[in-house]
């Protein structure tokens, strides 16, 4: 492992788990961006351009993007701050390490460590390139119409929230005849009364 790659990870990490631990969801939105744009930075690293710049785009462009559009539109409806620490984190936490421990077995046991490594295929980034725009346009224009249509949906979902929204308690005005609402523990006025 080179410093550089170290490097790499080390910010990865960080990032990841600031995003899992950061209670403004905006910064979490934020960590997850530098998450994504770490792992570009390794695939780049590893010779993996093609997979390292589609990262960047989509991933770091476009879906943490959105992501922060999504928040924003709908910040209305954001539930009250939660303690950073809750008594959820000890079953989480087991958990994650009893799913590391079975990973770790298994990769040890696996036959994939005694096999060698492949030749790097000779396929470069403008053939990939060609081929994403020829063969296989018709999945990159679904994916693209979807991240259209979630930001859409955000955008729909924020508007009825500021239009259409149900009115609280505070918002009740005194009723003007005796079928009207009233408030919780009040009786309606009677017919003679104004």
């Amino acid at each position: 492992m080179t410093l550089s790659f170290a490097i790499i990870a080390a910010v990865t990490i960080a990032a990841a788990v600031a995003a899992m631990g950061l209670r403004n969801l905006v910064h979490c939105a934020l960590a997850v961006a530098v998450t994504f744009g770490g792992l570009a930075a390794a695939y780049l690293q590893l010779d993996a351009q093609f997979v390292g710049f589609a990262q960047l785009l989509v991933y770091v462009g476009a879906v943490s993007i959105l992501i922060v559009f999504a928040i924003l539109l709908t910040r209305g409806s954001e539930p009250p701050q939660q303690p950073a620490v809750s008594a959820g984190w000890i079953g989480g936490i087991l958990t994650a390490l009893a799913v590391l421990g079975v990973l770790t077995y298994a990769l040890c046991r696996s036959a994939l460590r005694t096999r060698d490594i492949p030749p790097a295929p000779d396929v470069s980034v403008g053939d990939l390139g060609q081929a994403l725009m020829a063969k296989y346009v018709l999945p990159l224009e679904a994916v693209g119409l979807l991240l259209t249509a979630a930001l859409i949906g955000a955008v729909i979902i924020a508007m009825k929230d500021e239009e259409g929204r149900a009115p609280s308690f505070a918002d009740e005005k005194a009723p003007d005849h005796p079928g009207g609402l009233t408030r919780a523990g009040e009786k309606p006025p009677s017919p003679g009364t104004l």
